[in-house]
């Protein structure tokens, strides 16, 4: 860019005269920004107003007031959906502590009862004597035992149903053990 077109650009931002922008810029070496802050120290164009906008007090309180509201309420929300929650959780819980001790688990044999107990007595051995439990009901199964639950009230699942075709799968296993012992002593007495 030339001189010329320097002092044009000058005159065009300001309004200033060819003389006073052609002398700006001499006196700035030729620097646009310079010449005009030059201009603008000899008091040749007025320098940009900047307006400071202020916000009273009052609406810098109210907003504050009315953040915090917002954030006290939904802090509020926050607590009383985690209150539901546990509530909620306790309310099942109980429900499902009450249907363990309404609902027995009674171990039959040759159609009398050998053992009834509620279902929560069971839990509880089964969480704490684990591996005596479970060989128990499964050799039980062997002894011609039989399992099922008293007091159900849900008829989604066939809970005694399976227990009826485990003890029916323990008697073909063992049926089929005794045929196969039969046998093997029939081939050895040959």
């Amino acid at each position: 860019m030339d001189n010329l077109e320097k002092v044009e650009k000058i005159r065009e931002k300001t309004g200033v005269s060819y003389e006073a922008a052609k002398e700006a810029l001499e006196a700035s070496n030729y620097d646009i920004l310079d010449a005009i802050v030059y201009l603008e120290k000899n008091g040749k164009v007025a320098a940009p107003k900047v307006e400071v906008v202020a916000v009273e007090e009052t609406e810098k309180k109210e907003r504050r007031e009315k953040f915090k509201k917002t954030q006290d309420d939904y802090e509020k929300n926050c607590n009383k959906k985690a209150r539901n929650y546990f509530a909620d959780f306790f309310k099942w819980l109980g429900k499902l502590f009450q249907k363990s001790v309404d609902t027995s688990f009674v171990v039959e044999r040759k159609h009398e009862n050998l053992i009834q107990m509620p279902v929560l007595v069971l839990i509880v051995l089964l969480i704490f004597v684990f591996w005596i439990v479970c060989p128990l009901i499964i050799v039980g199964l062997f002894l011609d035992c039989r399992y099922r639950f008293e007091g159900l009230k849900d008829g989604k699942l066939d809970i005694n149903g399976f227990c009826d075709k485990c003890a029916d799968g323990a008697e073909n296993i063992k049926k089929e053990f005794c045929q196969n012992t039969d046998d093997s002593d029939k081939t050895d007495a040959q």
